[in-house]
């Protein structure tokens, strides 16, 4: 790892020191429940979904004995419902059929419409795993400073794991959601509130400074 991602790092960690996953849940499966409720959806919505729904099911067993239009009216507000609700029964049913939760992101991933990103986010949060989960911060984020220069969140999360020690990961993936989401905006970042100005890579080519740390 460089002195200049270190340095990075050190910096997203002092500004979001507080920096985790802001999804409710109480077991693994319940976040990856909530994970597949936040695809274009805010955290703070999927929480007040979930406060209701995991009230009525909060296990696979559950969610595969509730009829799906149910389950659409408890999840309507969160969004493309249809498609939600049935990956949700998709899944509950996978890991019935498996004889539980999958604990590694490769188990995770082998249940019925669960991608990369979210197996990375559930091995990660839930059971403590080392990974890189890039959403659209994370992307954002670490091609702004320069961490990556990635046309896919496939070949951004590799760049990520080569640009960083791996026990750095998965802190790593919060702080750059949190900067995604508290800071470093898509439309308007808020340049003026960032303390990573000298080392990121727009900044500095949208404002004409030059420095010397861009090549540390």
């Amino acid at each position: 790892m460089t002195d200049r991602n270190l340095k990075i790092y050190d910096l997203l960690d002092a500004q979001h020191s507080h920096a985790e996953c802001e999804l409710d849940y109480g077991t693994p499966f319940e976040l990856l429940v909530a994970v597949v409720l936040s695809a274009q959806c805010t955290d703070k919505r999927v929480n007040m979904v979930t406060d209701k729904l995991f009230k009525v099911a909060s296990t696979p067993e559950a969610f595969d004995a509730m009829p799906i239009e149910e389950l659409e009216s408890y999840i309507f507000s969160c969004g493309f419902y249809h498609n939600k609700a049935k990956a949700i029964k998709q899944l509950s049913r996978s890991i019935i059929e498996r004889g539980g939760m999958p604990e590694t992101r490769e188990g995770l991933m082998e249940l019925s419409g669960v991608g990369r990103k979210t197996a990375n986010v559930v091995y990660s949060v839930a059971y403590g795993g080392n990974a890189i989960a890039v959403d659209t911060h994370v992307f954002r984020v670490a091609n702004r400073l320069g961490l990556v220069d990635a046309k896919t969140p496939e070949l951004t999360e590799t760049g990520l794991m080569q640009a960083f020690d791996e026990d750095k990961w998965s802190h790593l993936h919060h702080l750059l959601i949190f900067h995604g989401r508290y800071v470093c905006h898509s439309q308007r970042p808020d340049c003026g509130a960032c303390t990573l100005r000298e080392y990121c890579k727009y900044f500095l080519s949208t404002s004409g400074v030059s420095n010397d740390n861009e090549t540390l």
